[in-house]
């Protein structure tokens, strides 16, 4: 009696080793299924060409383009990727040189940089907002030496980051709108709330300040091109 008792209860020990050890395998193979998905989609976006990144970063579902119309006139910032600065750089002969692409990564790597483009009707703020000669010369004024008083990036917890430089290319009304770019200090520290505040003081188009929202992982995941 001893020896049926003792193999049944053998039995019944295998019985349930094997089911358990079909589960465990089953769940191991969901778990690492999760995490490859999950590795999936919070990796690096890459692209082939320059078209396709900027296709990616304008689609404003994407969170590297923020928009807001006010008073008819619209309000739009783009963040521009590391690559897009390299491959600005880069010469043909240069794109398949690892080392040089490294070199000028290093070097955009450590500034964030925004371009902020504004508008009414399709057409340049100088080709609109101006009611005569003064004014005009005065916004000329304002958009090439003193848009650094204007313009404003902050953290959620009201850390202001300090503008290193911004560039005004005019454009004499052969665009369709004014468009600049600011270069901030990168800093990884400051980048740890959920968003950057971009802020534009009222440049004499009442429209009161506008504040557009930057999300900060899209900075940290930001997109890159292959060479």
């Amino acid at each position: 009696m001893k020896a049926k008792s003792n193999n049944g209860h053998f039995e019944t020990k295998n019985f349930w080793s094997l089911r358990f050890s079909k589960w465990f395998k089953k769940c191991g193979a969901m778990f690492l299924g999760c995490l490859l998905s999950l590795s999936l989609s919070c990796s690096t976006k890459t692209f082939d060409t320059e078209k396709e990144l900027l296709d990616y970063i304008t689609d404003e579902a994407n969170g590297y383009v923020q928009k807001k119309s006010v008073n008819g006139y619209d309000f739009s910032l783009l963040y521009r990727p590391t690559d897009l600065l390299v491959h600005q750089e880069l010469s043909d002969d240069e794109k398949s040189d690892s080392k040089r692409i490294k070199e000028l990564r290093d070097k955009y790597n450590k500034h964030l940089y925004f371009n902020l483009s504004m508008s009414k009707n399709n057409q340049e703020l100088l080709s609109t907002a101006p009611k005569d000669r003064n004014e005009f010369g005065a916004m000329v004024n304002q958009l090439a030496f003193g848009m650094n008083k204007k313009v404003h990036l902050f953290t959620q917890s009201k850390d202001t980051i300090e503008l290193a430089d911004f560039i005004y290319p005019r454009m004499y009304g052969m665009s369709k709108s004014t468009t600049i770019m600011f270069v901030y200090p990168r800093d990884e520290n400051l980048l740890e709330e959920d968003y950057l505040n971009f802020t534009i003081e009222d440049l004499g188009l009442y429209t009161g300040e506008i504040r557009l929202k930057v999300p900060t992982k899209t900075i940290k995941k930001e997109p890159t091109l292959i060479y």
